[in-house]
């Protein structure tokens, strides 16, 4: 069976994201922010892709799968519910619709694909609902993946 990798880089490092992906042996990393900037060292897009293929994985940012800003505003404010509303409309989107088949079609081949997100918490992030779709249209398995904290350094 397929199995589904999620990670969030929120209070950790690249190096520890890095060792938490090769540790789970992920060989594709699917980055779904929809603007793949980030002021924390490490997690910009040629950043992330550059560390990512420096251990042998496989980069890939599908934009369509990010959430619209409306969405990210309600999720920095705490009003997950909101965000979660804003998301699932936005999937319906042509755009959200070409890249769920694309990574669909990643997932079937036998890679081993992890979804890259800011949040820490799945439960309060998009790619939980990226996953759980995944996992009701493929019968995959989810693992939301943990790096180690900043703090726990």
């Amino acid at each position: 069976m397929e199995r589904l990798l999620t990670i969030g880089y929120q209070d950790t490092t690249q190096v520890a994201v890095l060792e938490a992906l090769s540790l789970a042996g992920a060989t594709t990393l699917v980055d779904v922010r929809a603007i793949a900037a980030s002021r924390r060292p490490g997690f910009a897009k040629s950043q992330l892709a550059g560390g990512v293929a420096s251990i042998g994985l496989t980069y890939l940012h599908l934009r369509g799968l990010g959430t619209p800003a409306e969405g990210r505003q309600a999720a920095r404010e705490g009003r997950h519910e909101e965000m979660r509303e804003v998301f699932g409309r936005h999937l319906r989107t042509p755009e959200a619709q070409h890249d769920l088949a694309q990574l669909a079609g990643l997932v079937r081949s036998g890679r081993r694909v992890c979804l890259l997100c800011l949040e820490r918490q799945p439960h309060h992030c998009h790619r939980s609902i990226v996953a759980a779709q995944m996992a009701e249209e493929l019968g995959c398995e989810v693992e939301h993946l943990m790096p180690m904290a900043v703090r726990d350094l």
